[in-house]
């Protein structure tokens, strides 16, 4: 499957998304602190009818945020619901994995018609406890005084499963990558705009579209219970639990990941 990278002026600043495939719309929103390509295992196996779009995140990937400035969830939704009204889609299938998945929460708090379908993947409702602000504040620490390099170096143990560690060199190699190459500026807004996240636990009970809710067998930061427990809170929600991942899922088990999100998309939709 051709992946084609593409670029659209959004609010004064440029936003650059992958797209593969044609048909129905499906947009895949990335983890922290990451960008677009971590979903090209999805992007070169589309299924036939559909169109899958894997947009950068603000500052992420190609292009840098503007100097400063507070950001937040909302203001991330904001931009992707304007790619939507600039490739002129009503609507999509639209998920997001870790932070993508906090994202397409403020999606569906801005406009849940715009949705047809819901994935949810090794993400949580909840806003971040005590013990996580502090955590997010060490973070910050670790970025001022080493860089992107530094966040790597922190995050990958908890990003991926012991087995991908062990036995996937490139793709611990490709996070990293991804990870060293991210703005400083882009990883500390971020950061700030996960720390002041709202609880969407709250929305849970609202979602009325099909939702698929996926996470790796080993991921520690949200793991299988907490997935579980969002499941059972969707009414029109089904689980797949993706074995020998940790928090990165789809990128440490692609053909798994996208096989459970295909058949998604075939059979719920």
């Amino acid at each position: 499957m051709r992946v084609t990278e593409q670029s659209m002026e959004i609010g004064g600043r440029r936003l650059a998304y992958l797209e593969a495939g044609a048909g129905w719309p499906v947009i895949l929103l990335h983890a922290f602190p990451l960008k677009a390509d971590m979903w090209r295992p999805q992007l070169e196996s589309v299924p036939q009818g559909w169109r899958f779009i894997a947009p950068d995140l603000r500052g992420f990937g190609r292009f840098l945020p503007p100097e400063g400035g507070r950001i937040t969830m909302d203001d991330y939704a904001a931009d992707v619901l304007a790619l939507m009204d600039g490739l002129e889609l009503d609507d999509a299938v639209i998920g997001g994995l870790s932070m993508g998945g906090y994202v397409a929460f403020a999606m569906y708090r801005l406009a849940p018609a715009r949705f047809t379908g819901l994935v949810l993947a090794d993400t949580r409702p909840q806003a971040d406890t005590p013990q996580a602000l502090e955590g997010r504040v060490r973070l910050r620490e670790v970025l001022a005084k080493e860089g992107p390099a530094g966040v790597a170096g922190q995050m990958l143990p908890k990003l991926l499963g012991d087995a991908t560690r062990r036995d996937r060199p490139d793709i611990v190699q490709q996070a990293r990558t991804m990870i060293e190459s991210a703005s400083p500026v882009a990883i500390d807004a971020a950061i700030g705009a996960l720390m002041t996240r709202p609880d969407s636990t709250p929305v849970l009970d609202a979602i009325a579209c099909a939702t698929l809710v996926l996470v790796g067998e080993h991921d520690e930061i949200t793991p299988v219970p907490e997935a579980e427990a969002m499941q059972r809170a969707i009414g029109r929600s089904t689980l797949s639990v993706i074995r020998g991942a940790g928090h990165l899922s789809s990128f440490e088990q692609p053909d798994v990941f996208s096989r459970g999100l295909s058949d998604f998309l075939l059979a719920r939709l």
